[in-house]
């Protein structure tokens, strides 16, 4: 059985995906929010997952948010770190320590895009499919190896919020199939990049196109 923890601010949608999925051989340990009013973590505990509220706001600094962020992680004894919407630039440090088992998924068919606002620089830019990534944690912010991406069509009509919507609901099927792949032992790093496994064919999810659909 693999131990989860999931990392969140809010009321951590895609936390709630990953847990709702019931994946085989993987126990979800902990959900911890750096906001101590974050929705999530009453969902969490009704479902009788640890919940802990670490308020990044009352450390002196990031490194020792980052510390004691990494003890609250440790003391579940993780085989996979999950990034939710945890809304934390995370230090160097933090990420070689749990270099290769830290996924985060992001709002953007990377590397195009990394950081805040993605739609609404898809839009700008005038892109015609935008989409989310799953990737590997570094200490370069949104650069780490992908694990998968998922693909939606942008529509003449879309605005920030119709395109995040429909990114977000591929998010929730996109995610839990990246942490069902890690469990199971078909997600590898070879030379800086994710290598492909059996289950390759479902690392990119376009649903048809459906030019009214929101």
């Amino acid at each position: 059985m693999k131990n989860i923890v999931i990392l969140i601010s809010g009321r951590g949608s895609n936390m709630q995906a990953i847990v709702n999925a019931a994946i085989p051989g993987a126990r979800v340990a902990a959900v911890i929010a750096n906001r101590p009013d974050a929705a999530g973590l009453a969902w969490a505990a009704e479902r009788g997952i640890a919940a802990v509220a670490l308020d990044h706001k009352t450390y002196p600094s990031r490194e020792a948010f980052d510390a004691a962020l990494a003890e609250a992680i440790d003391a579940h004894a993780p085989d996979l770190v999950v990034l939710a919407g945890f809304m934390r630039i995370l230090t160097a440090g933090f990420t070689r320590r749990y270099e290769g088992r830290m996924l985060n998924i992001h709002p953007s068919l990377l590397p195009a895009f990394p950081g805040l606002h993605t739609h609404e620089r898809a839009l700008e830019m005038g892109c015609k499919l935008a989409g989310c990534t799953v990737h590997f944690v570094t200490a370069e912010l949104d650069h780490g190896p992908i694990v998968s991406q998922g693909v939606v069509n942008v529509l003449d009509d879309d605005t920030p919020y119709s395109l995040a919507a429909r990114v977000l609901k591929l998010e929730h099927q996109l995610y839990p199939e990246a942490v069902r792949r890690f469990v199971a032992g078909d997600i590898a790093i070879e030379g800086g990049k994710v290598a492909s496994g059996p289950s390759a064919a479902a690392s990119l999810l376009s649903p048809a196109p459906n030019p009214r659909s929101k």
